[in-house]
């Protein structure tokens, strides 16, 4: 598992413990975060055969040693970058994250055989208008070129999610530190909608897809309806005991660089099947441009530059529904 130490992660170790694998590796950065799962492995699963790699899956010669150590048989690649104001402004950090790191993780699986590669995606990867969102795309099509390269018995998927409670760095927790504080309680915009779901329902969702998996296939989880941030804050509010806009403040701050007021869980293009299970859709699948492979180092070396208009541009070229926010400059001209 990648990003082991995540929500997401995380929470996949956990569901994949009640399989009784012969293994587990957990592998992330952020050595805290593993450091605390694998307090919480050893207090509640003692049983579990488990190693912790500390690596960055932007380090290919890194991984290769893990993926020879270890010959992996399935692996849930959950490792990315995922704030959008802060991808905003560090846009090559999201593709030699999001996009090198996915590339090297389908290559590795690709040269040493594994049977199961799962992807974890986002609803901001339909038609994106953030880096992050964007990124997240061309990571769902570079698995998507790693299965057409795959061999028989290899199966390579995305899964496409949208936010999920209770995560770090997300909307709740957030909501709850402020009402602590005593308010106000910040939202963007009073008509911003997002799809939640817990993240124990979206890991197991997560397993469900990578079971199913057809090579290829870019499956998504269904959300349900989608809920205003706004009637979340107030709800939070009153689950603490006290009412907004008397005891605690709501605050509009803006909608931030990146962000969309509504999530989409498929593309224009792509419209979806269903599958053999009820909360899990199939999007139809769109054929890689034979440009794709050039395209992709057109993008890690401008990237390398530190090229930001020029990486939008490229974006653009891999996502046609791409649309990067014009921002007006202050000589009078507009930027992307």
């Amino acid at each position: 598992v990648t990003g082991a130490g995540g929500s997401i992660g995380s929470e996949l170790v956990r569901q994949v413990i009640r399989f009784h694998p012969e293994r587990v590796v957990l592998l992330g950065r952020g050595e805290n975060s593993l450091f605390l799962l694998e307090k919480e492995l050893e207090a509640s699963y003692p049983e579990l055969k488990y190693k912790v790699a500390v690596a960055d899956v932007r380090d290919q010669d890194r991984l290769r040693r893990v993926f020879q150590l270890y010959r992996p048989q399935v692996v849930f690649h959950a490792a990315a970058h995922k704030h959008v104001p802060l991808m905003e402004t560090n846009p090559d950090e999201a593709i030699f994250n999001n996009v090198r790191g996915t590339q090297n993780v389908v290559e590795l699986c690709l040269e040493f055989g594994v049977e199961r590669l799962v992807n974890i995606s986002t609803d901001k990867a339909v038609n994106p208008t953030s880096v992050m969102g964007a990124s997240k795309r061309v990571a769902e099509q570079v698995v998507a070129w790693g299965a057409s390269r795959a061999a028989s018995g290899q199966v390579f998927v995305s899964v496409r999610f949208g936010n999920v409670l209770g995560s770090r760095g997300s909307v709740v927790p957030v909501f709850l530190e402020q009402i602590k504080r005593g308010g106000p309680v910040t939202v963007t915009h009073p008509e911003m909608r997002r799809y939640f779901m817990t993240i124990p329902e979206a890991a197991q969702l997560v397993l469900q897809a990578g079971g199913m998996g057809e090579n290829g296939n870019v499956y998504i989880l269904d959300m349900g309806e989608p809920v205003r941030i706004l009637d979340l804050a107030k709800d939070l509010i009153r689950l603490a005991g006290l009412e907004p806009y008397r005891d605690i403040d709501i605050v509009f701050t803006g909608v931030r660089p990146g962000e969309k007021l509504f999530e989409e869980l498929l593309t224009a293009e792509e419209g979806a099947e269903a599958s053999c299970h009820e909360k899990i859709w199939v999007a139809k699948k769109s054929p890689l441009s034979s440009e794709f492979p050039h395209l992709l180092e057109e993008l890690y070396r401008v990237a390398r530059q530190g090229d930001d208009l020029a990486l939008r541009q490229v974006l653009k070229r891999l996502i046609p529904t791409y649309q990067p926010e014009v921002v007006p400059a202050t000589d009078g001209s507009d930027r992307v």
